[in-house]
């Protein structure tokens, strides 16, 4: 079991998981989005 009292912020292996995690969601998601609107992601927010 983890040790609480451990830090979970910075360059820790906690924190890089989770943002390993979050970046593969929002990478999912966007394609998603682009699949089902037809517009890439940057039409979406109006860059193109």
């Amino acid at each position: 079991m983890a040790n609480d009292d451990q830090t979970r912020f910075g360059f820790v292996t906690y924190a890089e998981t989770w943002n390993g995690r979050l970046a593969m969601t929002g990478i999912f998601l966007g394609l998603l989005t682009e699949l089902m609107t037809g517009q890439g992601i940057l039409a979406q927010i109006g860059i193109s």
